[in-house]
């Protein structure tokens, strides 16, 4: 038995993905879209210090789930992910970045050149 998403603003984020994808046949919105679609207890969870190891200065990174807190953040870059905890969003701010809704980063960069998924 399969049960089905009941968040109405995951769902729409879902659909406006999938859409996405079909009307710029650019495979990473399919693949976020997948991701968010399979249960929470998988989502990616990544914290500030990972951001910090792996991403370069002025990156665009996309996390198909919640950032969280734990760590230091001192690169400028942009972020985007479904979820952010209070304190990720402010030190990420606070260190000249940006944060966007995975909507926000699929109208502006529709194609989705230049982004890497980190889980």
């Amino acid at each position: 038995m399969k049960s089905c998403k009941t968040n109405p603003q995951l769902i729409a984020t879902i659909d406006t993905l999938k859409a996405k994808t079909r009307e710029t046949e650019a495979a990473i919105w399919r693949d976020i879209a997948l991701r968010l679609e399979k249960p929470k207890r998988n989502w990616a969870e990544a914290n500030l210090s990972k951001l910090e190891r792996y991403a370069q200065d002025g990156e665009t990174i996309v996390v198909p789930g919640k950032v969280l807190a734990a760590g230091n953040i001192s690169k400028k870059i942009t972020v985007a992910a479904y979820d952010f905890s209070d304190a990720a969003a402010k030190a990420i701010v606070a260190a000249g970045g940006k944060t966007l809704t995975l909507e926000e980063l699929a109208e502006s960069n529709p194609k989705g050149t230049g982004v890497r998924i980190m889980r």
